[in-house]
């Protein structure tokens, strides 16, 4: 493989009901870390405006522009005090939430004919990657019916196309307070925390997507 890998790694601003999405500092952290083994890749962050054309319109338009090998992205579960790894997206959007610009989307699934998608077997890895830091993290089959599982929908299309990124994975995170300490407690869960999670997480998912690249180069004579 030649070049840098490239990551994207997003999460979302606020939305109704949640003024404060820990996922933004979380993004900026992570896309800040200089570590000797992130010397050949290539971390860009982004936000997401909370609405579906937001969605629609700019993550193509970034894996057009960053070409990334893999996708990492971060949303706010405020009613979980622990993480979730994500293994599927279901066909679902809620009628009854409204976006952040107070759009209700019009019908209850994101396409026809189709259930949920997977976002594969290394949703395995990644769990226990983050549960090595010590953090409390779970396993979700169930992304919710909002802009997360619309994210993660739409990014599981965006990998099964052939010249899509090999990996996709979407973390739901707890709250945490404005300063960074734990919104759930003593025993809850900090930015600090999160970060370290969350490093572990890129690390996990840069070693998968290096060796899908590797995988996917051509023989050499």
């Amino acid at each position: 493989m030649s070049g840098k890998l490239r990551i994207l790694l997003t999460g979302f601003g606020p939305f109704p009901g949640a003024p404060f999405n820990p996922t933004m500092p979380l993004v900026a952290r992570l896309t800040q870390l200089r570590r000797p083994a992130l010397d050949d890749v290539e971390l860009t962050g982004h936000i997401f405006h909370v609405t579906y054309q937001t969605v629609d319109r700019e993550l193509p338009e970034l894996i057009k522009e960053v070409a990334p090998q893999a996708l990492l992205m971060f949303g706010l579960a405020d009613r979980t005090p622990y993480l979730r790894v994500e293994t599927r997206a279901r066909n679902a959007v809620t009628t009854l939430l409204p976006d952040a610009d107070g759009t209700l989307a019009r019908q209850g699934s994101i396409v026809s004919g189709a259930d949920s998608m997977p976002f594969g077997p290394h949703t395995a890895s990644l769990l226990r990657a983050a549960l090595a830091t010590g953090i409390d993290a779970r396993p979700s089959r169930d992304a919710g019916s909002y802009l997360c599982n619309y994210l993660s929908w739409r990014a599981i299309e965006a990998c099964r196309r052939p010249d899509g990124p090999s990996h996709a994975a979407f973390i739901h995170v707890p709250l945490v307070a404005r300063d960074g300490a734990s919104y759930h407690g003593p025993s809850g869960i900090t930015l600090d925390q999160l970060v370290d999670a969350g490093e572990a997480l890129l690390m996990e998912l840069i070693k998968l997507a290096r060796r899908a690249a590797r995988e996917a180069a051509p023989a050499r004579l």
